[in-house]
C-alpha cells in the first residue's frame, strides 16, 4: 500500500501537471546556451527596489532553519568521533516489527552536515539570484521538503524509513527540477529525473523487503551485523541487484546518467544543492551504508567495479566536449559518482578512506563552481563558454572562488582535492585484483576532470575578454559568500587534515568498514608513484586543455552517439510503454461493464490460483460431506433463486430473486451462529430491493444485450469465479485465527461503544472513518447515477444553406 501510494503520488504529479513530449534538444542533443537565450532583465522582472530587498529577506530567515539544523549536527560530532551511535525510534508498524527510527554514526553525520550546511548557502543564495522571482516562496517550500527529506534518508535507522525519504527526495527534485514549469524542456526534464529515479526506486523497495525478509529484521543496527547471513542466503543475488538498481538510478550511473545533465534545467541553486552534493549522492550513500552486508563478494565488487568504472570515465569523457557550463559541471559530477562507486568497489581501506574524503571533496569544489557558474549567469545572460571570458576584473570575488574551487578540482596541493586524487591513486594501485587496469582507468578520468577545471575557471575569468565582460557585475555579497566559503572550505581542509581525519574521515569509514578502522591523512608522502601519477595527471590535463578544439573536433560524431544513445533508449522505452498501454486500454477499457468485469474476475483467479498451487494449498475437499439437511435446502434455495436472477426476464424478477439469495445468505448466519451480522445484512437486503423496486419504473425498457454465445462465456468465467471462492474459503478453514480482534471486539463493544449488536459497533465506532469514507463514495456515485437520470441528449445540426446550429432534443 505504501509503494502503491508513493508511486501513485509520483506519476500524478508528473503526468497530471504537464504534457508528455521529448523534444531532440532536451534528450538527444547537447543543448548550448548562447547569449541568444539571456533571460528576461531583472528590471522587468520585478517592481520595486523593496520588493528586491523583501524576497531577498525571505533567504534570510528561510536559511535559520538549515543553519539551526547545522549546528544541532555539530555538536554531535565530538561523540560520534569517540565511536558512539545515536539512535532514535518510534513504534510505526508493531505487527510487521517496522519502526519509524534514525540512526547517526560517521556516515550519516558526514552526509547530514554536507545537507544542512551546503543548505545554508543555498537558501541565501537563492534569495538574491531568484529575487524578484514570483515563485521564490514556492521554491522555498519545496527546497526545505527536500532538505528535510534528504536528511531523513542520511539518518534512517530503518531501511522502510529509509525508502520513503528515498521517494520524497524524488518527488521534491521533480517540483525543484521543473520548478520553471512554463518552459517545455524544463517539464520534460522533470519527468524525465522522476520516472528514472522514482522506478529505480521501486525496484529498491522489493530488494530491501527481500533482505529484511531475509535477516529477520529493518533496523540498521540488525541489518549492519547480518552481511554473513545474508551473503550465505539464497535472496543474496536479487537482494543485490535490485539495490544496486536503485542505487544506480539515483546516482546517475551509466546508462542512467542521462537524466542529469537534463536535470540542469533547473535553477542554478537547485543544480547546486541537488546535483552536486546531495540527492545524487544518495545512490553512494546507500551502497556505502551497505557495504557491511551486501559488500565482501565477487559480484558485489565486479558489477561496482564495471559501471562506476564505466560512468567515471564515460561522464569526464563527455564533460570536456561541453560548451554549456553547468552541462560541463553536470557531466563531470556524473564522473564523480562513478568515481565513488568505483572506489567503493574496491573495497580496502584505503579505497573507502579514499570515497570518504572524494565525497567531501566533490561536495565543496562541485557545489562552488555550480554557484560560480549561476553568478556568471545571472551577470551576462549566458553559460556559453566560448561566448565568455575576461570576466576576472568585473567579478574579482566570484573568480577567486571560482580558482580555489577549480585547484581543488585539478587535485593541486595543498587543497584537499589533491590528498583524495592520491587516495584514490593509493586505492587503485594496491588493489587486489586488476591494479593496472584500474589505475588507467582511474588516470583518464582525472585528467579529463583537470580540463574540466580550466573550462569552468580559466576561460571564462581569464580567457580572452568578450563584450559579455562589459556590463558583468558580482551579484552581491550572498551570491559571493556561497562559493567563497565552499571553495575556501576545500583549501582548509587540506591544511588541517590531522582534525578532519580524526573527527570526520575517520568515523565514516570505521561506519562503512563495518569495523573501527584508524584513520591518517598526510598532505606529503613523499616522491612515491602517486605524486608521480598526479604530476602527469595535470600535465596531460593542461595539454588537453591547450589544443581542445583541434583534439575535440576528431571525437565529436563519437561524442554526439555517446551522448544521445541512452537517451535515444529512454525515449523508445517511454513511446513504446504508451503504444502498449494504449493498445491494451483499447482492447480492455471498451465501455463495457461485463467486459470489466470478466476482466476482474479472470485476474483475480489466475492470481488466487496460481498462489495456491505455488503455495502447495490443498482444499480439504472431505469437508463438504458434512452438511446437515436444513443447511443443504437453504443452499439449494440460494442456488435456484441465483439462477431465476441470472435467467429472468424482468429486472422486477431479478430483484426479488436477488433478494432471496441474500436472505438465504443471513440464514445461514444464524445457523452459524452470527445473528448480529445476520440482522444487518436483513436490513441491508429489505433496503436494496426497496431501492430497485423504487427506480426500476426510470430505467430504460428491459432487453438482453449479449449473445447466447457471450452469455455461456460469461457463465463459465462466473463459474470458475465461485469455485475458485469457495475452494479459498475451505482451506481457510484449516489455517490458524487469531482471536485477538474477535475477543476485544465482544469485551468492549457495550462497555465502550454501548452497544449490543457487535457488527453495528465495529461499523460506526471501531471503524467509524472507514464507513465514512464508504458513505461518501456511495454518495457520489449516487449524485453521478441521478446526474444521469436528468441527463437529456440533443443533437446539434448545421443548417446547409444558412450555417446555423440547431439544437433538437
Amino acid at each position: 500500500m505504501l509503494t502503491g501510494s508513493l508511486w501513485m503520488v509520483e506519476l500524478r504529479v508528473g503526468f497530471l501537471l504537464q504534457e508528455t513530449r521529448f523534444p531532440s534538444e532536451v534528450f538527444f542533443m547537447r543543448r548550448d546556451i548562447t547569449a541568444d537565450s539571456k533571460p528576461v532583465p531583472e528590471e522587468q522582472s520585478i517592481t520595486t527596489t523593496s520588493e528586491r530587498a523583501e524576497q531577498i529577506g525571505i533567504g534570510w530567515w528561510a536559511a535559520l532553519l538549515p543553519l539551526a539544523l547545522t549546528l544541532f549536527f555539530v555538536g554531535l560530532i565530538p561523540d560520534v568521533a569517540a565511536g558512539q551511535v545515536h539512535t532514535l525510534s518510534w513504534e510505526w508498524v508493531p505487527s510487521l516489527g517496522v519502526s519509524f527510527s534514525f540512526y547517526i554514526d560517521g556516515l550519516a553525520l558526514i552526509m547530514a552536515l554536507l545537507v544542512a550546511g551546503i543548505g545554508t548557502l543555498i537558501y541565501l543564495y537563492a534569495g538574491r539570484y531568484l529575487a524578484g522571482d514570483e515563485g521564490l516562496l514556492p521554491f522555498y517550500i519545496w527546497v526545505t521538503l527536500f532538505m528535510l527529506a534528504m536528511l531523513g534518508l542520511v539518518t534512517a535507522g530503518n531501511v522502510l524509513t529509509l525508502f520513503v525519504f528515498w521517494e520524497l527526495t524524488s518527488i521534491s527534485s521533480y517540483l525543484l527540477i521543473g520548478y520553471k514549469h512554463k518552459v517545455e524542456y524544463a517539464r520534460d526534464a522533470a519527468l524525465q529525473a522522476l520516472l528514472i529515479t522514482g522506478g529505480g526506486g521501486l525496484v529498491l523497495l522489493a530488494g530491501l523487503i527481500l533482505m529484511g525478509g531475509a535477516i529477520g529484521s529493518y533496523e540498521f543496527a540488525d541489518v549492519l551485523t547480518s552481511g554473513d547471513l545474508l551473503r550465505g542466503h539464497p535472496f543474496y543475488v536479487p537482494v543485490l541487484l535490485l539495490v544496486l538498481v536503485g542505487a544506480f538510478t539515483k546516482s546517475a550511473q551509466v546508462p542512467f546518467h542521462f537524466w542529469l545533465p537534463g536535470a540542469m534545467a533547473a535553477p542554478t541553486p537547485v543544480s547546486a544543492y541537488l546535483h552536486s552534493a546531495t540527492m545524487v549522492k544518495a545512490g553512494v550513500y546507500l551502497l556505502a551504508r551497505l557495504n557491511p552486508t551486501l559488500g565482501g563478494t565477487a559480484l558485489w565488487t565486479l558489477l561496482l567495479l564495471g559501471f562506476g568504472g564505466a560512468t567515471m570515465v564515460v561522464g569526464a569523457f563527455l564533460a570536456w566536449q561541453q560548451r554549456d557550463l553547468k552541462r560541463i559541471l553536470a557531466y563531470s559530477t556524473v564522473s564523480a559518482l562513478g568515481a565513488l562507486i568505483f572506489l567503493i568497489g574496491i573495497g580496502t581501506q584505503i579505497a573507502l578512506k579514499a570515497a570518504l574524503v572524494f565525497l567531501i571533496v566533490h561536495s565543496l569544489y562541485k557545489g562552488a563552481l555550480f554557484l560560480v557558474a549561476g553568478s556568471v549567469d545571472h551577470a551576462t545572460g549566458s553559460r556559453d563558454v566560448t561566448l565568455l571570458g575576461g570576466l576576472s576584473r568585473a567579478m574579482p570575488w566570484t573568480a577567486a572562488a571560482a580558482a580555489l574551487a577549480a585547484l581543488s578540482m585539478a587535485g593541486l596541493p595543498p587543497f584537499f582535492g589533491f590528498v583524495g586524487k592520491e587516495l584514490i591513486y593509493e586505492a587503485t594501485l594496491f588493489a587486489p585484483s586488476w591494479a593496472t587496469g584500474l589505475t588507467i582507468v582511474a588516470v583518464i578520468a582525472n585528467v579529463f576532470n583537470v580540463v574540466v577545471a580550466g573550462l569552468v575557471a580559466v576561460r571564462p575569468f581569464w580567457g580572452r575578454g568578450s563584450t559579455l565582460a562589459d556590463h558583468a557585475h558580482e551579484g552581491g555579497f550572498f551570491m559571493i559568500l556561497g562559493p567563497a566559503l565552499l571553495a575556501f572550505g576545500g583549501l582548509v581542509s587540506g591544511l588541517l587534515l590531522t582534525p578532519v581525519g580524526a573527527f570526520f574521515v575517520g568515523p565514516a569509514v570505521s561506519a562503512v568498514a563495518g569495523e573501527p578502522t584508524p584513520v591518517s591523512l598526510y598532505l606529503w608522502h613523499g616522491f612515491n608513484t602517486m605524486l608521480v601519477l598526479s604530476i602527469l595527471t595535470v600535465a596531460l590535463g593542461a595539454v588537453i586543455y591547450r589544443f581542445r578544439g583541434s583534439i575535440g573536433q576528431p571525437l565529436a560524431n563519437a561524442t554526439e552517439w555517446i551522448e544521445a544513445a541512452p537517451a535515444r533508449g529512454y525515449k523508445v522505452g517511454i513511446n513504446g510503454l504508451k503504444t502498449g498501454a494504449t493498445g491494451l486500454t483499447r482492447r480492455l477499457q471498451n465501455g463495457r461493464l461485463r467486459q470489466y468485469v470478466r476482466v476482474i474476475l479472470m485476474a483475480a483467479v489466475l492470481l488466487v490460483a496460481g498462489a495456491m498451487i505455488l503455495g502447495g494449498i490443498s482444499p480439504q475437499i472431505g469437508r463438504l460431506v458434512d452438511v446437515r439437511l436444513h443447511e443443504l435446502a437453504v443452499a439449494v434455495i440460494i442456488l435456484v433463486a441465483a439462477s431465476i436472477a441470472v435467467r429472468a426476464g424482468s429486472r422486477l424478477a431479478a430483484v426479488l430473486a436477488l433478494g432471496v439469495v441474500g436472505y438465504g445468505i443471513s440464514i445461514f448466519f444464524v445457523l452459524l451462529g452470527a445473528p448480529d451480522l445476520a440482522m444487518t445484512l436483513f436490513a441491508v437486503e429489505t433496503l436494496t430491493v426497496l431501492l430497485f423496486v423504487l427506480v426500476l419504473y426510470r430505467l430504460p425498457r428491459f432487453a438482453s444485450l449479449t449473445s447466447r454465445g457471450e452469455q455461456i462465456q460469461d457463465g463459465i468465467v462466473a463459474l470458475i469465479g465461485g469455485v475458485l471462492m469457495a475452494l479459498v474459503v475451505i482451506s481457510t478453514v484449516d489455517l490458524p485465527h487469531p482471536a485477538t480482534l474477535t475477543t476485544y471486539f465482544a469485551q468492549n463493544s457495550l462497555t465502550l461503544a454501548q452497544g449490543r449488536n457487535v457488527v453495528n459497533v465495529i461499523l460506526v465506532d471501531f471503524r467509524s472513518m472507514d464507513t465514512l469514507g464508504e458513505v461518501v463514495v456511495l454518495a457520489v456515485a449516487a449524485t453521478g447515477v441521478y446526474a444521469l437520470m436528468k441527463l437529456r441528449l440533443v443533437n446539434k445540426k448545421i443548417d446547409g444553406d444558412t450555417g446555423d446550429e440547431e439544437w433538437e432534443g
